[in-house]
């Protein structure tokens, strides 16, 4: 069995990822911010809790320094913390709004995956599955009959089309660790005020099937839960 580290674990698909990796027999490292919410979930599900704010360097390094110390590996790192920011008309959007989300979506993914490079790299077949989202495609945000292209979310869209490119340059440079974007689909969580027609257990499907494929499997893709999607 595997160890699997996913930050933004104490609520919605995080969460409920780490609950499907526990039952499975996983080790899995519940990440979150806010300390009360992350003990509480860790507990629940039999997980344990690592702080951890992907917008803070200092807290980053020392999420990985506690893994280092615990641990002293990991296999899998799910990046799955996330914000929405402002949807709808973008014309009162901030340049610091804007920051805000791509601190999150994005450098945050970078700050995580940089910092638990040296522990995936102890591992066997290391793996890195980044939370993207369909919202990122050019392709299905311009077709009539998908419900992405019925959302406006500029930030949040900019964000996840940053983040599937970053996977398709860290699968690239990383030879020897399968960097691939799980898309989890329209998804009741908090993000989108419980609208979805996705159950949690649903959206996590992709997620969990990217972190526990065998030995083999490619690098670069984008995954949903019907299988492999183009990258467009």
């Amino acid at each position: 069995m595997t160890i699997i580290f996913i930050t933004g674990a104490n609520k919605g698909l995080g969460r409920e990822a780490a609950r499907r990796l526990t039952e499975l027999g996983h080790t899995v490292l519940l990440g979150a911010r806010d300390p009360e919410q992350g003990a509480e979930a860790a507990a629940a599900l039999g997980a344990r809790y690592v702080p951890i704010d992907v917008t803070d360097d200092a807290s980053v390094a020392a999420a990985a320094a506690n893994v280092a110390e615990h641990e002293g590996s990991i296999d899998v790192l799910i990046n799955n913390a996330g914000v929405h920011g402002p949807h709808g008309d973008p014309t009162a959007l901030t340049g610091g709004d804007a920051l805000a989300v791509l601190d999150v979506n994005v450098a945050g993914v970078v700050r995580t995956t940089s910092a638990f490079l040296p522990l995936l790299r102890r591992s066997a077949d290391p793996v890195i599955v980044n939370v993207s989202s369909g919202m990122g495609s050019l392709a299905l945000t311009h077709d009539p009959a998908r419900v992405e292209s019925s959302v406006v979310a500029p930030l949040y869209t900019a964000s996840k089309a940053a983040l599937t490119m970053l996977t398709t340059q860290y699968a690239k440079a990383l030879p020897g660790i399968r960097v691939n974007a799980a898309d989890p689909g329209y998804t009741a969580t908090d993000l989108n005020g419980h609208s979805g027609p996705q159950t949690v257990t649903e959206g996590t499907d992709a997620i969990v099937g990217l972190a526990t494929e065998k030995p083999g499997a490619g690098s670069g893709r984008f995954v949903d839960r019907a299988g492999e999607i183009a990258w467009s």
